[in-house]
């Protein structure tokens, strides 16, 4: 069946709340929690193992739901982070099951808290990192989760970026970047005094990183790249130096490692070049995952585990549906199918994911993953029956990566006949530190070639019309997107720039305090501003410097809260786009920050994507009706680029 054949699958299939998500047990494997809706926004729902049909939820968020959360060993509270409106400025709370009480730990205004560590040593506290003192650096406090109580641990005053704790809740190793780039890992003798362990060049300081001590604190797990291209799982002797490798592969980085819930020793270890792999290190657990892989198809993850490890609660994420979660009792080696996360994907007419090695001009191999419209696949590798629109999709980071698996961007693209291709271009993670390291210095150069070579790839196989080619991205992505129509103007039909920088210069002045350590990392892989020579190079690499090259329709999201990359990034361009009497459509939300958290509006913007590539590209698009429903935006500048709109007669609120 082809692409415009096939049934018009609803966006809030794909970007609508979750049904369930990030199932996880209670240490004592009594209860599980999840996260699932009330009235619409994500909150933390806990249910007794065995009977999820008397699940309640315990959190009461209203605004922007809860992402993520914790189980304290107490089990009876639950422990989240929430900031206000996209600010990154975090709180952490606490919810106690038995009476309901919750709790803001941190009631700070203007303070990012992170939580740092829990024990089972020490069921009712929490180590908790806050720059309540200064903004630049983390303290470390323990908090009592049932009072609130905190003392201080570990006044940051030898600048960390990170510090590493062992069970007992001791802050035993500190991580603090080097002025001339690269980092160097402190340990703290018996005698109180941080010494130096490790000394990471600027070569290895996001490919080398530690993890975890061990049990007793004599030993620390890292990833470790130095001497060597990709990084290993090891384990290093924290008194002699020793390093002891546990695993490795010669073509990518450890992605993952499962450890043993109480005895803190790493299990297996899984790698991730174009798919995944794990590697399993302890034999008292090959009869579980060879039991558990063979028990459903797609990539397998253990997401939590009993401290007593009798439980484990596992996913399977497939490219064509959603992730299915299971309850495996290890004892009776048997396991109970608990979820899906999204149950209106089930038996849709979805598009698979394929891999593929892209060589770039310069002989660099560039893993990538690319979806064909629906009903346009045939042979090994699948091309089209004929060449389609296509949108590459540029990741965010840049030092991320994309992977194989389920993509609701992909999905509802192919869906509407678009091809998608997302490219691990140079500087992106998960390949060594010689494919990472071939980044610095090359934005808008050598990573923007690495996308135009995928591009032309694309063309030559006959998968993209070259006439119908969008590039779209979020964040990195985002300048990616504005880089392509500015740099080579006459490659792409459009483009869809969520979050991206437009100044280099000015995206480096605003960065968040708690940022400030990281400034050499900044200086090596993407320029440094302090130099006369590191500005112009950042100049000639901004957007906003050739913006009068723009010669194809843009769209624009923004938060107007987002700490990383500022409203005025996308205001600029959109200023200077509108001083040369280019067209631009430019959404704003003031309830985000980077990138938009409430589903209400994801949803308006997606139905603004669609639109907008319908119009240019030629592909189907779901009318956007009620789709601002619920939603903050604000279509500053460009409603009538748009021709739903432009019939609708939105204006700028």
């Amino acid at each position: 069946m082809a692409a415009d054949k096939a049934q018009l699958i609803p966006r809030k299939t794909f970007f609508a709340n979750p049904d369930k998500a990030r199932p996880s047990l209670s240490s004592d494997g009594a209860r599980l929690g999840y996260l699932a809706p009330v009235d619409g926004v994500m909150n933390v729902w806990v249910a007794p193992v065995g009977d999820l049909a008397s699940a309640r939820p315990v959190t009461s968020d209203t605004g922007r739901g809860i992402r993520s959360y914790d189980w304290a060993y107490s089990n009876d509270h639950i422990l989240y982070v929430q900031d206000r409106d996209g600010d990154e400025n975090w709180h952490v709370y606490c919810v106690e099951l038995s009476s309901g009480a919750e709790r803001d730990l941190t009631p700070y205004d203007g303070v990012h808290a992170q939580i740092l560590q829990l024990s089972p040593d020490y069921p009712e506290d929490v180590l908790i990192g806050i720059n309540d003192r200064n903004p630049q650096l983390h303290d470390v406090y323990r908090y009592n989760i049932t009072t609130g109580e905190r003392e201080l641990v570990e006044e940051n005053d030898i600048g960390a970026a990170e510090y590493i704790t062992d069970r007992q809740l001791n802050v035993r190793l500190a991580v603090r970047m080097k002025q001339t780039g690269g980092n160097e890992m402190l340990v703290r003798g018996a005698d109180g005094q941080w010494r130096v362990l490790i000394s990471v060049g600027p070569e290895d300081d996001i490919t080398t990183s530690p993890l975890s001590m061990n049990k007793n604190g004599t030993h620390l797990y890292l990833f470790d790249s130095r001497d060597r291209d990709t990084s290993v799982l090891a384990i290093m002797d924290i008194e002699s130096g020793d390093e002891q490798v546990l695993a490795e592969d010669a073509k990518a980085d450890p992605s993952g490692f499962i450890v043993h819930p109480s005895d803190v020793t790493p299990q297996a270890v899984s790698f991730d070049y174009d798919r995944v792999r794990w590697e399993i290190l302890d034999d008292a657990i090959q009869p579980d995952m060879d039991y558990l892989q063979s028990l459903e198809h797609g990539d397998l993850s253990v997401e939590s585990r009993s401290l007593d490890d009798r439980l484990w609660v596992v996913s399977y994420e497939v490219d064509d549906g959603p992730f299915k979660f299971y309850l495996y009792d290890r004892e009776s080696r048997s396991a109970e199918f608990l979820f899906t996360n999204r149950q209106s994907l089930v038996g849709q007419n979805l598009a698979s994911m394929t891999p593929a090695v892209v060589t770039a001009r310069d002989g660099l191999d560039l893993v990538c993953y690319y979806t064909l419209p629906t009903g346009h696949r045939a042979g090994s590798p699948p091309v089209p029956d004929q060449p389609v629109p296509t949108v590459l999709y540029v990741h965010g980071g840049p030092w991320a990566r994309d992977s194989w698996g389920y993509d609701p961007v992909h999905q509802l693209l192919a869906n509407r006949g678009y091809a998608v291709i997302s490219v691990n271009f140079r500087g992106s993670v998960g390949f060594g530190k010689n494919f990472l390291n071939a980044g610095n210095l090359e934005w808008a150069a050598k990573m923007h070639d690495d996308l135009i070579d995928v591009v032309n790839w694309a063309v030559d196989r006959g998968i993209s019309d070259p006439e119908r080619v969008a590039i779209m991205g979020g964040s990195y992505g985002g300048y990616a997107t504005l880089v392509g129509l500015t740099f080579t103007p006459e490659t792409f039909a459009c483009g869809v720039d969520i979050v991206g920088p437009s100044n280099l210069i000015t995206l480096l002045e605003s960065i968040p305090p708690y940022w400030e350590p990281m400034k050499a990392v900044f200086r090596t892989r993407l320029g440094d501003m302090d130099t006369e020579e590191g500005k112009r190079m950042l100049t000639e690499r901004s957007p906003l410097t050739h913006v009068q090259n723009i010669k194809k329709p843009l769209l624009i999201g923004q938060g107007a809260n987002d700490p990383r990359v500022k409203q005025a990034e996308s205001d600029q361009i959109v200023a200077a786009m509108r001083q040369n009497g280019i067209p631009v459509t430019y959404a704003l939300y003031p309830d985000e920050g980077h990138g938009f958290a409430r589903p209400e509006n994801n949803l308006s913007f997606m139905a603004l994507t669609e639109a907008f590539l319908s119009n240019i590209l030629g592909g189907r698009a779901e009318p956007i009706g009620d789709a601002f429903k619920g939603s903050s935006v604000k279509i500053i500048e460009g409603a009538g680029e748009i021709a739903e709109l432009r019939a609708a007669h939105v204006d700028g609120e």
